[in-house]
């Protein structure tokens, strides 16, 4: 029996917790994506076949899909429980350029990549899909693509007068409100250029990353409200761009050590 919890959603990609409980030896019915699908163990392990090949998935295997590949699944040590993102093909050839994938039955997950995978699932428990889980999809696809294709992701930081532009120019869109900044990928669009780039650009201008500067201009907006007054925090949050007033209160307390309510007390109007 499958199960399957979104966990992020934008237009570009969508990412999934998906369990399959109980054993199934036999192979399932045939299945098809699509867009590239990479898929990353949890718990468990569990057989896959495509293009003929089978392989064998556990924690340190992991496999990407093809558009259009015909898949089956059989679970004969049991249940598992995995991450699978699907990824647009826009956003995919933005990251990955012109590295195809491979016909490899599986990717090797080495440390590296795990890394990303629990950043991607620490992202998505944050409510900001557009700014902090982009990131770290971003990131994990830059770091399988060369292995799944041969080749090389395009460059990855800007340096120099170009880096610095590039970032005055997000940061400008970001203040600014321009439409299109509210996310990573608008963002990186509006400005021509891949997401990847775009955040590690932006991380190596300014020291910190797209999301946590984002954020930091939400939170002096914050404080200007609270300063003048504001009661209700629900509103605020809206207003603001957040999931909702929890968000807002765990974003001001990572960037401030303390809540909505604690700021209110220290700035009276």
């Amino acid at each position: 029996m499958q199960s399957a919890v979104q966990i992020a959603e934008l237009p570009q990609f969508s990412a999934w917790a998906v369990t399959c409980a109980g054993e199934h030896a036999a192979w399932s019915e045939p299945e098809c994506h699509d867009d590239h699908r990479l898929v990353l163990v949890r718990a468990g392990r569990f057989l896959r076949r495509a293009d003929g090949a089978e392989s064998v998935l556990d924690r340190t295997t992991a496999y990407l899909g093809r558009p259009g590949e015909e898949e089956r699944f059989a679970h004969p040590a049991g249940g598992d429980l995995c991450t699978s993102i699907d990824i647009g093909a826009e956003l995919w050839h933005s990251i990955a350029g012109d590295c195809g994938t491979q016909r490899a039955p599986d990717l090797y997950v080495d440390a590296r990549v795990e890394l990303w995978h629990r950043r991607l699932l620490r992202a998505a428990g944050s409510s900001d899909v557009g700014f902090a889980v982009a990131e770290e999809v971003a990131g994990l696809v830059a770091e399988i693509a060369p292995r799944v294709g041969g080749g090389a992701v395009p460059a990855r930081i800007r340096s120099g007068a170009r880096g610095r532009a590039l970032a005055a120019a997000a940061r400008a869109a970001i203040l600014d409100e321009v439409p299109g900044s509210g996310g990573l990928i608008p963002l990186a669009d509006l400005l021509d250029v891949s997401p990847f780039l775009l955040s590690r650009t932006f991380t190596a201008v300014t020291g910190v990353s797209v999301t946590r500067y984002r954020n930091r201009v939400r939170v002096g907006r914050a404080l200007a409200r609270l300063e003048e007054g504001e009661r209700d925090l629900a509103g605020l949050a809206a207003d603001l761009g957040f999931a909702d007033q929890a968000h807002l209160t765990r974003t001001m307390r990572a960037h401030l050590g303390r809540t909505p309510s604690g700021v209110r007390a220290l700035l009276p109007a």
